[in-house]
């Protein structure tokens, strides 16, 4: 099928390829169905996580170990199942113009099982930043 995008045009993904919120992304509870896109100059250091049903909802995710390598949040265990075995983190980035100054939410990551097609954001019980620094890390200030 193909899809608009905000970011990289019309695409063309497979069913196979979407990616389905079973817990959705916070203020965007109408929209459920999304494709993780690469660029590939950026590596699998970041993603664009783009809405099938709306062009100009898309957000830009971080994998957590650019930010903390031990990053690994607990999760209730009924989300765990509704997840599946295997599932990865990402984090929802918001990248300024001034590129140094990208921060990440530590305390609502996205949990996605690719293999089950299946995603979740969590808000999470522990006390963790909502912008913590991207590239500065144990130099940021905590704010919410």
């Amino acid at each position: 099928m193909k899809i608009e995008t905000r970011d990289f045009g019309e695409i063309e993904v497979g069913e196979k390829e979407i990616v389905t919120f079973c817990q959705p992304v916070y203020g965007f509870e109408s929209l459920k169905r999304y494709v993780f896109l690469h660029d590939e100059s950026l590596g699998d250091q970041f993603a664009w996580l783009q809405s099938v049903e709306d062009a100009d909802v898309c957000f830009i995710l971080a994998n957590p170990s650019m930010v903390d390598p031990a990053y690994a949040p607990r999760i209730p265990a009924d989300l765990v199942r509704e997840l599946g075995g295997e599932y990865m983190w990402w984090l929802v980035a918001v990248i300024p113009e001034q590129l140094e100054k990208a921060t990440v939410n530590l305390k609502s990551p996205i949990a996605v099982n690719f293999e089950r097609g299946c995603a979740a954001q969590v808000i999470l019980e522990e006390d963790l930043p909502i912008h913590s620094s991207l590239f500065h890390r144990g130099k940021e200030k905590a704010s919410c």
